[in-house]
């Protein structure tokens, strides 16, 4: 019988959920596990960037190495796109990316945005094979052929307008097919200005915005778009600056517009890319930016945006929470903006809903959805003071479990294999000023960050952990000797 009462736990969908973009053709990408005690919390997706243009000369070496002699001059000019190669698909491997990225996004109790720029004139044998590929992810939103009414992507240079919307249709039909776990976005750019009464090019893509689960925008608050072949400099014309409250205007507007476009139907909307870039504010304006976003959000009372993407976590220009060190690519440089965002994640309108329900009795059955929908547990606690040590210990079997915790407001992970878990620094800056209540969430995403077939009919969608006991738990409120 344990000492402390426990609980079955629900964790729903935030008010706006956060997502978070991690490597693209701007960095590199940063594992989960410093990502998480970086900003104390997972996020609902990770948003990871690929190209697939399997029939392309020099395929699947990235752009920048296939065609290093061929004289380009800005980072757009590629044959192909210049991000990671999608590696899997028609006589692909699931061995190397993003699929080992896309586990460990998992593991850490998270979902997969896959954004993947693709040939719109591959047949459907590849588009099958990418589906295929998937379908052991769980949810996985796939964002493709994203800003499809700009003209710098491959797959625009290539392909009318019409022929990129008419791809995106298509690619939802297969998709809707062949992976029912996945979920597929439309991403636009959207009414441009806060005057607009329509969004760019509404008409020709308003088939796909119909056949679309999730829409989408792209915005900036700033962006050097000239990067890194110029600097931005007083007078020049490859960066601008636009109040945030114009760009506010437009992402709404751009939702009514897609609710238009779809009957009234109002379909998830989200804002798969969402910063403003140092390069033009510099690095406290930029902070200042975005907190005001999130606060328009709040404001607002209409909750009208499912999520948003911050993006990214680590830049090698000025549009992350780091910029990464031109020293070592392993190391991040900590910008103003990374306290802001984490602070801002952390507050109730952009965290998971939980809600307690039944007294839990072990051994207990964890579901593990998605970060909007999992079942775990509640251990409650009632703490003298603020804890010294504060240790989960996993023993007989316990070792052998994925796990994802959380108390007074920062997450922790548990790989299997691993036997005591830390959890003392949730109390380092957020300490207890005396007695207090608070609870132990637990929830058991899945190990190898892929779903298990056997599960039973519903296996795409969850994942299931048996816990067999709570971990033994060490807390001390002094120091062993003083």
């Amino acid at each position: 019988m344990s000492e402390y009462k426990i609980y079955d736990l629900h964790m729903g969908p935030a008010k706006t959920a956060v997502d978070l973009t991690d490597g693209s053709e701007r960095g590199e990408y940063v594992d989960q596990d410093y990502i998480l005690r970086q900003l104390g919390r997972p996020h609902r997706c990770i948003n990871l960037m690929y190209c697939y243009y399997p029939n392309d000369e020099g395929w699947p070496v990235r752009a920048h190495d296939a065609h290093a002699h061929d004289n380009i001059t800005d980072v757009w000019d590629y044959p192909y796109d210049d991000y990671f190669t999608y590696k899997g698909g028609l006589n692909g491997s699931l061995d190397g990316e993003p699929f080992n990225y896309m586990r460990d996004v998992r593991r850490h109790g998270q979902d997969v945005c896959l954004t993947l720029t693709i040939d719109p004139f591959v047949s459907d044998e590849h588009l099958v094979a990418i589906c295929k590929d998937l379908s052991t992810f769980g949810r996985v939103l796939v964002r493709v052929n994203h800003e499809a009414t700009g003209n710098w992507f491959s797959f625009n240079k290539r392909a009318s307008y019409e022929q990129v919307a008419d791809f995106f249709t298509h690619v939802c039909d297969v998709f809707h097919k062949e992976a029912p776990n996945c979920k597929l976005i439309l991403c636009l750019d959207g009414c441009k200005n806060p005057d607009d009464e329509k969004m760019e090019m509404e008409d020709v893509f308003a088939e796909a915005a119909r056949h679309a689960d999730i829409v989408s925008v792209d915005r900036y608050m700033a962006l050097h778009w000239g990067w890194p072949v110029d600097v931005a400099e007083e007078g020049g014309n490859t960066f601008s600056r636009s109040r945030v409250e114009d760009i506010y205007t437009m992402c709404k507007k751009s939702y009514e517009r897609y609710a238009y476009v779809n009957g009234g139907l109002h379909k998830p909307m989200v804002l798969s890319e969402l910063n403003a870039d140092a390069d033009v504010t510099g690095p406290y304006d930029q902070a200042e930016m975005f907190r005001r976003f999130a606060d328009l959000l709040k404001e607002d009372g209409e909750n009208w945006l499912s999520a948003f993407t911050m993006y990214m976590f680590r830049d090698r220009g000025r549009l992350g929470l780091e910029i990464e060190d031109p020293n070592n690519s392993d190391i991040g440089i900590r910008q103003p903006l990374m306290d802001t965002y984490r602070k801002l994640i952390h507050e109730d309108f952009f965290s998971p809903a939980m809600e307690n329900g039944a007294e839990a009795v072990f051994p207990k059955k964890l579901r593990w959805g998605s970060f909007e929908d999992s079942d775990g547990i509640a251990v409650e606690l009632e703490l003298k003071s603020n804890p010294v040590f504060f240790e989960a210990y996993f023993e007989d079997g316990l070792e052998n479990a994925n796990l994802m915790m959380e108390v007074n407001g920062e997450w922790f992970y548990k790989k299997p294999g691993v036997k005591c878990v830390d959890l003392s620094s949730a109390f380092f800056y957020k300490k207890l000023e005396g007695p207090a209540k608070m609870s132990l969430k637990i929830f058991a995403p899945p190990a190898t960050g892929e779903n298990d077939p056997t599960q039973g009919e519903d296996w795409q969608m969850n994942y299931y952990y048996t816990l067999e006991k709570l971990p033994r738990l060490r807390i001390k409120y002094a120091p062993i000797v003083k």
